[in-house]
């Protein structure tokens, strides 16, 4: 399928699809409002793998737990997925790339010590909140700086601060 016919819509769709906003929508400023409700300091829209443009919608860096704040439409909820009745193979294979590009960054991720967390639109945010919550908290007690001796530079003698090591 080319680009120009891709998607035949009629103006009102057009409209309402340019509206759809990618970040700082309701559930995704929800979950982050309770996050810093509970003294959880983040970074928003943060890309969390090197050599790709893919971007988590909440980062805790030194904790390396990305937060993905998915659609039920858009990313294909397994619970409220409801299939539009116009251009149904343009969203099925649209939304499949989705679920698929979703999975695979999960997996890279996972790859690099860090913790993907995926909360659904339809979730409570103080819920899926708590949840982030305790991930966060668990991963910083594992990963408190130890003090170690740098054997690389003996001249010194001096020891530095490990960053924690998954």
């Amino acid at each position: 399928m080319s680009t120009d016919e891709q998607l035949a819509t009629s103006p009102a769709t057009s409209r309402r699809m340019a509206k759809q906003r990618t970040r700082d929508t309701y559930p995704e400023l929800a979950v982050r409002r309770e996050l810093h409700r509970r003294g959880l300091r983040y970074r928003v829209q943060r890309p969390v793998l090197s050599g790709t443009r893919r971007k988590a919608d909440i980062v805790f860096g030194p904790s390396k737990v990305a937060v993905f704040v998915h659609g039920c439409f858009w990313h294909g909820c397994p619970e409220h997925m409801t299939w539009p009745k116009s251009n149904q193979e343009f969203w099925k294979n649209k939304i499949k790339r989705n679920m698929e590009r979703d999975k695979e960054t999960i997996e890279l991720l996972r790859s690099e010590s860090w913790e993907a967390v995926v909360i659904w639109e339809h979730e409570n945010p103080i819920d899926a909140a708590n949840r982030v919550f305790e991930l966060v908290e668990e991963r910083r007690s594992d990963c408190r700086p130890r003090k170690t001796v740098d054997l690389g530079d003996s001249r010194t003698g001096r020891g530095r601060s490990d960053k924690c090591q998954r």
